[in-house]
């Protein structure tokens, strides 16, 4: 029988690590242990800010709307809450981005809910 050799898929193994550790600083893309923690650690961040991201968008969209809602006499909720009662289904993806570069058009819009 012969000898079995497991050099390439360590390397392989190795590599894999190395490549997903390209840009780290210092030892984090030199040392293998180092390397595999900080992309196990890297991995991780990386699932939980996908999930964080939509969080920070709607809390952006929020801020914009409620601040254009503010220059024009209206409070977040209660243009929220009005939007809802006229049955307009904009989400506020859309209504952010119409509060800051449609301004006339989001004005209209407050005036037809207040009304």
């Amino acid at each position: 029988m012969t000898k079995v050799k497991w050099a390439v898929a360590s390397k392989q193994k190795r590599k894999k690590i190395f490549k997903r550790a390209k840009g780290q600083v210092g030892a984090r893309h030199r040392l293998l242990r180092t390397a595999k923690e900080s992309v196990k650690r890297a991995l991780a961040y990386s699932y939980r800010d996908r999930k964080q991201k939509k969080r920070i968008f709607r809390d952006l969209w929020i801020v914009r709307i409620s601040g254009a809602c503010k220059e024009l006499g209206c409070s977040y909720s209660k243009f929220m809450g009005d939007l809802k009662k006229a049955k307009i289904a904009l989400n506020r993806k859309m209504l952010a981005w119409l509060a800051v570069n449609d301004k006339k058009a989001f004005g209209e819009l407050v005036k037809a809910v207040k009304g």
